[in-house]
């Protein structure tokens, strides 16, 4: 079937006005960490409370992620997205005029509930629209614009030391608030996905009423759904342990100064995981034409290719190794993150996928600190940081085995055209 121009279009536009929401997202949340000094200096605090604000960020929007996959669920996804756009926008506006710590605290904790509802929302409005060959590709893009914005997080340091520390969340909020009502025109909802032969196949398109407890449910009786919260799990153990304790690895193990190692930590790995991001959606929409696995398939070996390269920056003296290590562990680590989505479009119900990634979202984030945790343990019992890199080799080999182990369900892995909008 010829898909009608028109259906096309739509499917793109969402992509692409979603990829400058995934880089605000990410930038907002991130810049603060690159403005330390100025912060400090405008607002007194010690090193434990300034950490604290990232802490009760991560806390509030992993807790949350659950209930806010929910939301996309029950609600309509494109409006679920333009109001946590506005929401976080707002409050990264608000964050510019916090004149003492606690203030500055309840935006960070505001901006963690606010965020928590985009990316389960986001991804599966994109596996509305991209029902067939395309799906992974346009994950992939849409994760490509998160990349940006997580590797752009030192432009907030950048306007502090120039405008001071407040600028960069005055021009961003307010970019972000005129763009929540780009979306507002411009965003639109695709028709849902059902299970051929159920009820709700009945009303193609319509927003069936489902329920949390019932969405959890359905989740928790899934082998499948709970073999890839334990695969997501240890990946966020794996990616937190990683990227936290890298540059402090750098830095003692080159003798390079904070800059330079906080740069060779964060330059490689974004470029490497930008480029993963789209290559990985797109091998696997090419793949999956012949083998209806190969999205499950293919994080499973782009993890054990990523184990090898933690391997060799955990092993190796050369500053090159070092740099291809990391640059080989986030080419082909993001393989996981641009096919989780069409993944969970496996193994789940259509009507629970955002809440079944909002699951992943809290699991990963509450684990994943366990291993910021073990490294500072580590460090405070003079155990050097390749331990810790090599034991997270071990952890994402046994996460790929699990990949290796999922099996989908029949009946949703047939090929199925774009929605037509």
């Amino acid at each position: 079937m010829t898909l009608p121009q028109s259906s096309l279009f739509r499917a793109w536009l969402a992509v692409a006005l979603l990829f400058v929401v995934g880089f605000l997202n990410y930038l907002d949340r991130n810049m603060l960490l690159t403005m330390r000094q100025s912060v400090v200096t405008a607002i007194p605090m010690t090193n434990a409370e300034f950490g604290f604000l990232t802490t009760i960020f991560l806390w509030v929007y992993g807790l949350l992620s659950p209930f806010a996959g929910f939301l996309a669920d029950r609600f309509s996804r494109s409006r679920v997205i333009i109001v946590s756009l506005f929401v976080w926008s707002l409050v990264t506006w608000l964050t510019a005029h916090a004149k003492t710590y606690e203030q500055l605290l309840l935006a960070r904790a505001l901006m963690g509930i606010s965020e928590a509802c985009y990316i389960p929302a986001a991804l599966a409005l994109i596996a509305d629209y991209h029902r067939g060959s395309t799906r992974s590709l346009a994950t992939g893009i849409h994760l490509a614009g998160v990349m940006v914005g997580q590797g752009m997080g030192w432009i907030g340091g950048w306007f502090a030391e120039r405008h001071g520390w407040s600028y960069p969340f005055y021009f961003f909020g307010i970019f972000g608030i005129v763009y929540s009502f780009v979306l507002l025109v411009l965003l639109r909802d695709a028709p849902r996905e059902t299970i051929p032969g159920s009820a709700a196949s009945a009303t193609p398109g319509a927003l069936e009423k489902v329920g949390f407890f019932a969405a959890l449910k359905s989740l928790m009786s899934s082998g499948a759904f709970l073999m890839v919260v334990a695969a997501y799990g240890l990946l966020g153990i794996a990616g937190w342990g990683i990227v936290g304790w890298l540059p402090t690895y750098l830095q003692e193990h080159f003798k390079l100064t904070q800059g330079n190692a906080g740069l060779n930590a964060t330059l490689y790995l974004n470029i490497a995981s930008f480029t993963g991001a789209i290559v990985g959606g797109a091998l696997a929409d090419q793949w999956g034409k012949k083998n209806p696995r190969a999205r499950i398939l293919l994080p499973a070996i782009g993890l054990c290719i990523a184990a090898v390269g933690v391997f060799f920056l955990a092993t190796t003296s050369s500053m090159t190794v070092i740099i291809a290590g990391i640059m080989t562990y986030g080419f082909f680590r993001v393989f996981t993150d641009t096919n989780m989505m069409p993944i969970l479009a496996m193994i789940t119900d259509p009507r629970y996928r955002a809440t079944g990634f909002g699951i992943l979202n809290m699991v990963a984030c509450v684990i994943g600190g366990l291993s910021i945790y073990a490294g500072g343990a580590l460090r405070d019992a003079h155990i050097d940081l390749s331990k810790l890199f090599l034991t997270m080799v071990g952890v994402i080999l046994v996460c790929a085995t699990i990949f290796f182990l999922i099996k989908p369900k029949p009946e949703l892995v047939k090929p199925v055209e774009p929605a037509a909008v």
